[in-house]
Protein backbone atom coordinates (compact mmCIF):
# COMPACT_ATOMS: atom_id res chain seq x y z
CA UNK A 1 0.00 0.00 0.00
CA UNK A 2 1.37 3.41 -0.92
CA UNK A 3 1.95 5.85 1.93
CA UNK A 4 1.34 9.56 1.54
CA UNK A 5 3.23 12.47 3.02
CA UNK A 6 0.72 13.61 5.64
CA UNK A 7 1.70 17.28 5.46
CA UNK A 8 1.36 17.33 1.65
CA UNK A 9 -1.99 15.57 1.89
CA UNK A 10 -3.32 18.08 4.44
CA UNK A 11 -2.16 21.03 2.30
CA UNK A 12 -3.65 19.55 -0.86
CA UNK A 13 -6.99 18.75 0.77
CA UNK A 14 -7.15 22.19 2.38
CA UNK A 15 -6.47 23.82 -0.98
CA UNK A 16 -8.95 21.58 -2.74
CA UNK A 17 -11.89 21.67 -0.40
CA UNK A 18 -11.84 24.27 2.34
CA UNK A 19 -12.98 27.84 2.25
CA UNK A 20 -11.81 30.41 4.72
CA UNK A 21 -14.35 32.30 6.78
CA UNK A 22 -14.15 35.29 4.44
CA UNK A 23 -15.04 33.09 1.46
CA UNK A 24 -11.58 33.18 -0.13
CA UNK A 25 -9.59 30.11 -1.02
CA UNK A 26 -6.04 29.53 0.23
CA UNK A 27 -3.25 29.53 -2.34
CA UNK A 28 -0.58 26.99 -1.48
CA UNK A 29 2.88 28.46 -1.34
CA UNK A 30 1.50 31.98 -0.99
CA UNK A 31 1.00 33.87 2.24
CA UNK A 32 -2.12 35.71 1.12
CA UNK A 33 -5.39 34.69 -0.48
CA UNK A 34 -7.30 35.74 -3.52
CA UNK A 35 -11.01 35.82 -4.02
CA UNK A 36 -10.60 35.90 -7.79
CA UNK A 37 -9.27 33.12 -9.92
CA UNK A 38 -7.81 33.56 -13.36
CA UNK A 39 -10.39 32.89 -16.09
CA UNK A 40 -10.04 29.49 -17.74
CA UNK A 41 -11.97 30.19 -20.92
CA UNK A 42 -15.29 28.74 -21.93
CA UNK A 43 -15.87 25.35 -20.34
CA UNK A 44 -17.48 22.73 -22.57
CA UNK A 45 -20.96 21.35 -22.01
CA UNK A 46 -21.58 17.59 -22.26
CA UNK A 47 -24.82 15.69 -22.61
CA UNK A 48 -25.62 12.06 -21.88
CA UNK A 49 -29.26 11.01 -22.01
CA UNK A 50 -31.23 13.62 -19.99
CA UNK A 51 -28.13 14.89 -18.13
CA UNK A 52 -26.16 18.02 -18.96
CA UNK A 53 -22.68 18.46 -17.46
CA UNK A 54 -21.11 21.94 -17.46
CA UNK A 55 -18.48 24.05 -15.76
CA UNK A 56 -16.00 21.18 -15.28
CA UNK A 57 -12.69 22.23 -13.73
CA UNK A 58 -9.90 21.25 -11.39
CA UNK A 59 -7.14 23.18 -9.69
CA UNK A 60 -3.42 23.23 -10.37
CA UNK A 61 -1.40 21.24 -7.85
CA UNK A 62 2.08 21.47 -6.45
CA UNK A 63 4.60 18.88 -7.64
CA UNK A 64 4.23 15.62 -5.66
CA UNK A 65 0.79 16.58 -4.31
CA UNK A 66 -1.03 13.29 -3.69
CA UNK A 67 -4.60 14.54 -4.25
CA UNK A 68 -6.68 16.99 -6.27
CA UNK A 69 -10.36 17.79 -6.66
CA UNK A 70 -12.72 17.83 -9.62
CA UNK A 71 -15.72 20.13 -9.83
CA UNK A 72 -18.70 20.37 -12.21
CA UNK A 73 -22.44 20.91 -12.45
CA UNK A 74 -24.91 18.20 -13.47
CA UNK A 75 -28.46 19.10 -14.52
CA UNK A 76 -31.01 16.33 -14.83
CA UNK A 77 -33.59 17.49 -17.38
CA UNK A 78 -35.38 14.14 -17.32
CA UNK A 79 -38.22 12.65 -15.31
CA UNK A 80 -36.12 9.86 -13.78
CA UNK A 81 -33.66 10.29 -10.89
CA UNK A 82 -30.09 9.27 -11.69
CA UNK A 83 -26.95 8.70 -9.62
CA UNK A 84 -23.31 9.55 -10.36
CA UNK A 85 -21.91 6.17 -9.30
CA UNK A 86 -18.24 6.50 -10.24
CA UNK A 87 -15.54 8.54 -11.93
CA UNK A 88 -12.10 7.66 -13.24
CA UNK A 89 -9.11 9.37 -14.79
CA UNK A 90 -5.66 8.27 -15.92
CA UNK A 91 -4.01 11.04 -13.85
CA UNK A 92 -5.01 9.39 -10.54
CA UNK A 93 -4.60 5.92 -9.09
CA UNK A 94 -8.07 6.20 -7.57
CA UNK A 95 -11.03 8.56 -7.97
CA UNK A 96 -13.85 8.83 -5.46
CA UNK A 97 -17.01 10.90 -5.10
CA UNK A 98 -16.80 12.94 -1.87
CA UNK A 99 -18.83 15.30 0.26
CA UNK A 100 -17.60 18.03 2.56
CA UNK A 101 -20.02 18.78 5.39
CA UNK A 102 -19.96 20.45 8.77
CA UNK A 103 -20.08 18.10 11.75
CA UNK A 104 -20.56 20.52 14.64
CA UNK A 105 -17.63 22.92 14.35
CA UNK A 106 -15.53 20.58 12.21
CA UNK A 107 -15.55 20.32 8.41
CA UNK A 108 -15.40 16.64 7.47
CA UNK A 109 -14.83 14.98 4.14
CA UNK A 110 -16.28 11.57 3.37
CA UNK A 111 -16.63 9.28 0.40
CA UNK A 112 -20.13 8.68 -0.97
CA UNK A 113 -19.85 4.92 -1.59
CA UNK A 114 -23.38 4.72 -3.06
CA UNK A 115 -22.73 7.66 -5.38
CA UNK A 116 -24.24 11.11 -5.67
CA UNK A 117 -27.99 11.33 -6.43
CA UNK A 118 -28.98 13.59 -9.33
CA UNK A 119 -32.75 14.08 -8.82
CA UNK A 120 -35.01 14.49 -11.85
CA UNK A 121 -35.55 18.13 -12.77
CA UNK A 122 -32.77 19.36 -10.49
CA UNK A 123 -29.16 20.56 -10.67
CA UNK A 124 -26.37 19.25 -8.46
CA UNK A 125 -23.13 21.21 -8.21
CA UNK A 126 -19.80 19.66 -7.29
CA UNK A 127 -17.80 22.60 -5.93
CA UNK A 128 -14.99 23.43 -3.51
CA UNK A 129 -16.22 22.93 0.05
CA UNK A 130 -19.11 20.64 -0.98
CA UNK A 131 -19.59 17.65 -3.23
CA UNK A 132 -16.52 16.96 -5.38
CA UNK A 133 -14.50 14.33 -7.18
CA UNK A 134 -11.37 13.37 -5.24
CA UNK A 135 -8.40 12.33 -7.36
CA UNK A 136 -6.02 10.34 -5.14
CA UNK A 137 -2.54 8.98 -5.80
CA UNK A 138 -1.91 11.55 -8.54
CA UNK A 139 0.34 10.23 -11.28
CA UNK A 140 1.44 13.75 -12.28
CA UNK A 141 0.88 17.35 -11.18
CA UNK A 142 -2.15 19.16 -12.57
CA UNK A 143 -0.82 22.17 -14.44
CA UNK A 144 -2.78 25.39 -14.91
CA UNK A 145 -3.95 25.69 -18.51
CA UNK A 146 -4.03 21.92 -19.12
CA UNK A 147 -7.11 19.73 -19.30
CA UNK A 148 -7.81 16.40 -17.61
CA UNK A 149 -10.00 13.69 -19.16
CA UNK A 150 -12.46 12.17 -16.66
CA UNK A 151 -14.96 9.38 -17.30
CA UNK A 152 -18.20 9.77 -15.35
CA UNK A 153 -20.53 6.79 -14.90
CA UNK A 154 -24.20 7.34 -14.11
CA UNK A 155 -26.61 4.64 -12.97
CA UNK A 156 -29.12 5.23 -15.79
CA UNK A 157 -27.49 7.57 -18.32
CA UNK A 158 -24.32 5.49 -18.61
CA UNK A 159 -20.82 6.79 -19.27
CA UNK A 160 -19.55 10.08 -20.61
CA UNK A 161 -15.99 11.41 -20.91
CA UNK A 162 -15.54 15.05 -20.03
CA UNK A 163 -12.57 17.39 -19.93
CA UNK A 164 -11.79 19.36 -16.78
CA UNK A 165 -10.01 22.66 -17.36
CA UNK A 166 -7.16 23.04 -14.87
CA UNK A 167 -7.27 26.49 -13.34
CA UNK A 168 -5.24 28.34 -10.75
CA UNK A 169 -4.65 26.69 -7.37
CA UNK A 170 -7.43 28.91 -5.97
CA UNK A 171 -9.92 28.58 -8.83
CA UNK A 172 -13.55 28.61 -7.71
CA UNK A 173 -15.18 27.99 -11.09
CA UNK A 174 -14.52 27.38 -14.74
CA UNK A 175 -15.32 30.57 -16.57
Amino acid sequence: MKQFNLAALILAVASTASAQTDGTMPVMGHTGTSDRAAPMGDAATYEVEALTIAGAFSRATLPNAPVAGGFLTVTNGGVQDDVLISASTSVAGMTQIHEMAMDGDVMRMRQLPDGLPIPAGQTVTLQPGGFHLMFMDLQQPLVEGDTVAVKLTFQHAGEVEIMLAVGAPNAKAAY
